[in-house]
């Protein structure tokens, strides 16, 4: 038998995972002077950010103020205080608060990352401290030819969410391909970017125009290179190495042989969460579909490799947590080798013209909540379904203008998601309910209700239209409810949707320097936790787009600072009158 080679490899700090949260703490070690290794277990780099809308949620950020939007302190944690309830007391919430602005600041100052304002995108809910915008940046796009080399090992967006694997970024860029065959201008813009897009794919065999998640991860990619830190693909960890308590290093496997890093300061674990782990599913998110009924749009890698390691040195992992999930609805597309992918329906619920419906025929959320609320929507409306079902519907008008997940919007043809089971079409309500096992009285009913109510622009069963979120989610060209309108064109089309996520919040204990605890609240030595990795700050709930990848990377940087030896801004805590 043919004995594999042992290599060893010296390093300050050694990040385990490649994320937008494991890049940010290991571009700021680097940054500060530490020689920094990535070992990432997939052969490209990026995890979920590189599949996400790429939005991190950051209060008070330096964008929002330079554009006027100058809240107080008090207003992002009047927000906190109405969503998170007691959670609200957490250490870590009054330092992600303290060091998001900082971190912005740092990662446009001193690195390729730039920034794109999100001055007009609301918080979830309109609860008290809640804001219509201000709160929000995303990366700048980017060309990925400045990635050189590089850009092969960049994790692609996701092929059955994109236009042959062109991303679109939300807010202009996405609107105009929406409206390209209804106004010029936007239709030229749509050309534009698809001739480009052809063009690259001609030269590059990948778009080149990056945006979204794509743009973040590639920035912070560019920006670890360019301060010599160590990428190193199809190295997943299989051992954490320590010296006494203190954690020293971990052993990587390869195809070569394991490969020992020895971190003279630490290791930090950011390797996804747990979304594709199944025995945790069971244990955790059995009450959000969990186990062989959660269908989570994350990579397939993320399997919960970070909290095991954790565990292994004494760690722990929430499980008291409101959500283990950061639940999303999602269908699944059978790809024409096989494979299975699971599409995110973040964007054309809240569009006018399409209404969700569980299996009984009947509503059961305000379709243009966010997609944490409607997921957990379909599991308390359906709680013993295994999965738990519900239906995307569409009008003709509805379909045509909006598309239905992977069924795009005309002018793609309908003919190859109709064939293959994916989109269902009926000529009138009563022969779509007959396709999809849905009682036809109740689809009929149901849509006739809604459609008196919504050609006044009004929904008296869930109030569709009525927030800030909802409104900007809807068409901002339709009136009088940006939301609403009746489905009364066939045919008919409906999209079978079962409850998913984006990623998982339950993760390893830690404290506001994102060192990861054990058993009795002490830090281990040696060993932090960021992104998907650490448990949610928010405790499982979702207050606003870009919590996960807000924290995620204000705690790569704190991590960052504190490996390196930097000082890190700690304003006091939560205070009692405060949380009351």
């Amino acid at each position: 038998m043919e004995r594999q080679s042992v290599n060893t490899m010296t390093c300050d700090v050694l990040v385990i995972g490649s994320g937008a949260a494991g890049l940010a703490a290991a571009v700021t070690a680097a940054h500060y002077g530490c020689k920094v290794i990535v070992a990432e277990k997939a052969s490209v780099f990026g995890g979920t950010s590189a599949w996400s809308g790429g939005w991190l949620w950051i209060p008070r950020n330096p964008l929002a103020r330079a554009a006027g939007i100058d809240e107080p302190p008090e207003g992002p944690r009047g927000y906190l205080r109405s969503e998170l309830g007691n959670r609200y007391g957490d250490p870590r919430v009054a330092a992600f608060l303290d060091n998001g602005p900082e971190m912005v600041s740092f990662f446009q100052d001193h690195t390729e990352v730039r920034w794109v304002d999100g001055n007009r995108v609301p918080d979830f809910h309109d609860t008290p401290g809640a804001l219509k915008g201000g709160r929000s940046v995303t990366a700048a796009p980017y060309d990925g030819r400045r990635l050189g080399p590089w850009i092969d090992k960049l994790r692609p967006p996701l092929d059955v969410a994109s236009l042959w694997g062109m991303g679109l970024a939300s807010g202009a860029d996405i609107g105009h391909f929406f409206k390209a065959t209804r106004k010029p201008r936007s239709g030229f813009y749509a050309a534009g970017r698809l001739i480009r897009h052809f063009r690259d794919l001609t030269l590059h065999r990948r778009g080149m125009l990056l945006v979204n998640g794509n743009a973040l991860v590639a920035r912070l990619l560019r920006s670890a290179l360019d301060l010599g830190v160590s990428m190193l693909e199809q190295a997943p960890a299989k051992e954490l190495l320590r010296n006494g308590d203190r954690v020293v290093g971990a052993r990587l496997g390869n195809e070569g042989g394991d490969t020992i890093v020895h971190a003279a300061r630490g290791v930090v674990l950011a390797t996804g969460g747990f979304p594709h782990d199944r025995d945790r599913l069971t244990a955790l998110a059995g009450s959000a579909g969990g186990g062989e009924g959660h269908f989570s749009a994350a990579p397939r890698s993320n399997t919960g490799d970070g909290l095991r390691l954790g565990e292994t040195v004494g760690a722990t992992v929430s499980a008291d947590l409101a959500s283990a999930m950061a639940l999303a609805p999602v269908s699944l597309v059978t790809r024409p080798d096989g494979s299975v992918a699971h599409f995110p329906h973040l964007i054309e619920r809240a569009k006018p013209g399409i209404i969700a419906v569980n299996a009984s025929g009947r509503r059961f959320v305000n379709e243009a909540d966010s997609y944490h609320d409607f997921t957990k929507a379909l599991l308390d409306a359906t709680p013993q379904a295994s999965p738990p079902v519900a239906w995307l519907i569409a009008d003709h008008k509805g379909q045509r203008r909006w598309g239905l997940g992977w069924a795009k919007p005309f002018p793609f043809p309908l003919g190859p998601a109709i064939r293959s089971g994916y989109l269902k079409r009926g000529r009138t309500l009563a022969e779509l309910a007959e396709v999809c096992g849905i009682p036809e009285g109740a689809l009929t009913d149901t849509v006739a209700t809604f459609n008196r109510h919504a050609e006044r622009g009004e929904d008296p069963e869930f109030g569709r239209g009525r927030s800030a979120y909802n409104r900007v989610q809807g068409d901002a060209d339709h009136a009088p409810n940006p939301s609403l309108a009746p489905l009364a064109h066939g045919p008919f089309y409906a999209v079978k949707i079962v409850p998913g996520s984006l990623g998982s919040f339950a993760g390893l204990r830690t404290d506001p320097q994102a060192r990861v605890l054990d058993a009795g609240g002490e830090a281990i030595p040696g060993l932090f936790a960021v992104g998907n990795d650490m448990s949610s700050i928010m405790g499982g709930n979702y207050p606003s787009g870009g919590i996960t990848l807000g924290p995620g990377m204000t705690f790569g940087y704190i991590a960052g600072r504190v490996l390196s030896g930097q000082p890190v801004t700690v304003s006091e805590t939560i205070s009692q009158e405060e949380m009351e």
